[in-house]
């Protein structure tokens, strides 16, 4: 049985996505690979010049939709999720919220993170 989580992406309080990942949903899997693509990425508002996938997003919209072309690569493992059912899902093990500013991990028992994109790193990698 897989570890299954669900990645939401907030522009202000409200979420713009919900990607479902059907296994590997731990800190140490999805959580690595989720911080590393974050840390990679800075957010602004406005496009100067020709910046890069992966290097720049230009808010947290085209974040959401990077984020989804970074992790689906091949038919399932991955899904879009509907925000409305997904909140509160029950059977998740993990569940990570990304901000602007910060990334909220919950597991069944609640929030076990809460703080900076870097520090998102480091907690998963201690894992």
């Amino acid at each position: 049985m897989g570890t299954r989580c669900l990645t939401y992406v907030y522009e202000g309080k409200t979420p713009l996505m919900c990607l479902y990942r059907q296994f590997d949903g731990y800190p140490s899997g999805h959580g690595v690979e989720l911080a590393d693509f974050l840390n990679k990425i800075e957010v602004g508002n406005g496009i100067l010049g020709k910046p890069e996938m992966g290097e720049f997003a230009n808010g947290m919209g085209c974040l959401a939709a990077q984020l989804i072309a970074h992790f689906k690569k091949s038919v399932g493992g991955f899904y879009i999720h509907s925000i409305k059912d997904a909140d509160g899902d029950g059977g998740m093990d993990y569940e990570y919220h990304v901000y602007p500013n910060k990334v909220v991990v919950k597991d069944p028992d609640g929030v076990v993170f809460s703080g900076s994109w870097g520090g998102f790193a480091e907690y998963c990698k201690e894992e």
